[in-house]
């Protein structure tokens, strides 16, 4: 199936505000990580009952609970009762194919990002979708798989007592954008490092392996510029959003992040400007290939002209030809073949034909 477009048929019709998931199950197992924490202490724990999920809506500490799984329907619906979370929320979140978005609600803010992992070994890029949603003292992030994205900003909770630690979940909702965001910008990167590789080969040795690559890196191009694009629309609008969930002092973090993404649209959007520079580069290198070869095979047909004219002179059956009898009438022939054939190279390369 595309991976730009993907609809399941049983879906069409449904209310988009239906509590359906709606995406291809990629977690074996739904798992829910909560970190409460404040300035002086981290608890870590793996949820498992409702009333550990009570017990952390009513903690004063912060909270970041991290759902691995989108497809558990009574799973949502308890986090939407606990959290005081709409449902219309729920369902988006449920639903990976939706586009990056913001958007505020009652009790808090909701946004989607995707998240992009490059497999060198298939030269394929895979889509993950992250949804997160702020509350005043709660953060929820929703995965479609186990990972190990965000264990950087895990480890900083863990050992260092810093900003993140005091700043609120709205800061760590920026830290883990943040993490997405480098993660594109390396992604884009690794591909900017195989497409500038190719120039060297472009003008020595154009093949049809390196037509291959150019057309796997357009495609990955295009596919990572589909992540980002949106995604720059979903940070500008957060950058702006004016919420009593933001706070003031941190949004400064945002305009940061909204610099980042600017910066990895624009190198994406330089690296397919030099992967089409490239494919006209190959074309006119196979053309320009071409052209040497059919020059070099027209100056020895024109030179095979004459001699073919004088063989053919010399291979009628006339009784009658003057130089039959002639005792060196052979080699005269060669002689003029050779000294035809000399004066004809003498004068392609004085017009610089060859």
């Amino acid at each position: 199936m595309s991976r730009f477009i993907k609809r399941n048929k049983e879906h069409i019709g449904l209310s988009p505000y239906a509590l359906v998931f709606r995406g291809q199950k990629k977690a074996e197992k739904i798992v829910l990580r909560a970190m409460n924490f404040d300035f002086d202490e981290v608890v870590e724990m793996v949820v498992k009952s409702n009333e550990e999920l009570l017990a952390l809506k009513k903690s004063s500490k912060l909270t970041w609970l991290n759902i691995d799984g989108l497809d558990n329907v009574e799973l949502m619906k308890n986090i939407a009762t606990v959290f005081n979370v709409d449902i219309n929320i729920l369902s988006d979140v449920m639903n990976p194919l939706t586009r990056p978005k913001v958007q505020e609600f009652e009790n808090g803010i909701f946004a989607s990002i995707k998240m992009l992992q490059y497999y060198e070994k298939d030269k394929n890029l895979s889509v993950e979708n992250l949804s997160i949603i702020i509350t005043d003292n709660t953060l929820i992030s929703f995965q479609e798989q186990p990972g190990l994205v965000f264990e950087p900003i895990r480890e900083r909770i863990r050992k260092h007592k810093n900003k993140i630690r005091k700043s609120g979940p709205d800061y760590l909702a920026f830290a883990l954008l943040d993490v997405v965001v480098d993660n594109y910008i390396y992604l884009i990167g690794l591909l900017g490092e195989k497409i500038e590789n190719m120039e060297e080969n472009m003008s020595n040795d154009p093949n049809k392996e390196l037509l291959e690559d150019i057309n796997i890196y357009k495609r990955e191009l295009n596919f990572l510029r589909k992540s980002i694009k949106p995604a720059k629309e979903m940070i500008l609008n957060l950058s702006k959003m004016e919420s009593e969930f933001i706070h003031e002092e941190n949004h400064v973090h945002f305009k940061e992040l909204q610099d980042n993404i600017n910066e990895a649209s624009e190198i994406s959007d330089s690296y397919r400007e030099i992967l089409y520079d490239q494919l006209n580069i190959y074309h006119s290198s196979m053309s320009t290939k071409l052209n040497d070869i059919m020059r070099i095979l027209t100056v020895f047909s024109v030179i095979f002209i004459p001699l073919t004219f004088l063989v053919g002179v010399y291979g009628t059956n006339f009784v009658y030809l003057p130089e039959k009898d002639w005792h060196y009438g052979y080699f005269a022939m060669w002689g003029v073949m050779i000294f035809t054939t000399l004066i004809m190279l003498w004068y392609f390369k004085r017009k610089k034909w060859f």
